[in-house]
């Protein structure tokens, strides 16, 4: 977030303020165009990133089993069709010679792609990143009417390690989109 606010002031947009991730600048109300041309190359994550505690997860027969049963349980509780002939996972071994996994879900929902076929939700699944914190539980922000009384939980990285695995990915990786991503 902090490399975005220096894109945006760098390109001459007035930020004002950051909350998580949201930038809030200070303008009159008719410049919204030019700071989305400022701010156009600016990246939003396509995808969900999970650490697996246990490398033999990453086996297809075992994702597609599991998945198909995740699918079945989120049809169940949603309306939203995840067929399981539409799941697809691509195990390979990534530069470190280990196993990695990025996977594709498909859905039936309110929203389509323009161009036809399947919205999908992309999946990046590894084994070989070293947690070195335990796993924070925080709460799932819904503000919805069908929020559960006790609400949504999930295990998460500790804020520290998500930014040492950002700073991981920024040097391996080095791409200018990397540097916007947080």
């Amino acid at each position: 977030m902090r490399l975005s606010v220096c894109l945006a002031t760098e390109r001459g947009i007035d930020v004002g303020a950051t909350v998580h991730d949201a930038l809030f600048y200070t303008a009159p109300a008719d410049s919204w165009e030019e700071v989305d041309a400022a701010m156009k190359s600016y990246r939003f994550s396509e995808d969900l990133d999970f650490t697996l505690r246990n490398e033999d997860h990453l086996d297809e027969e075992f994702l597609q089993r599991v998945f198909e049963e995740i699918g079945a349980w989120v049809t169940d509780q949603s309306g939203l069709t995840i067929p399981a002939d539409q799941l697809e996972f691509d195990i390979y071994d990534n530069s470190r010679g280990r196993p990695n996994c990025q996977g594709k879900i498909a859905y039936d929902g309110p929203v389509s792609p323009t161009s036809g076929g399947w919205p999908k939700i992309k999946l990046d699944l590894t084994a070989d990143e070293r947690l070195v914190l335990p796993s924070v539980r925080r709460e799932v922000f819904h503000p919805y009417s069908d929020r559960p009384e006790d609400g949504i939980w999930a295990n998460c990285y500790a804020y520290e390690e998500a930014f040492e695995e950002k700073l991981r990915a920024l040097g391996e990786r080095t791409r200018p989109r990397d540097l916007m991503t947080w």
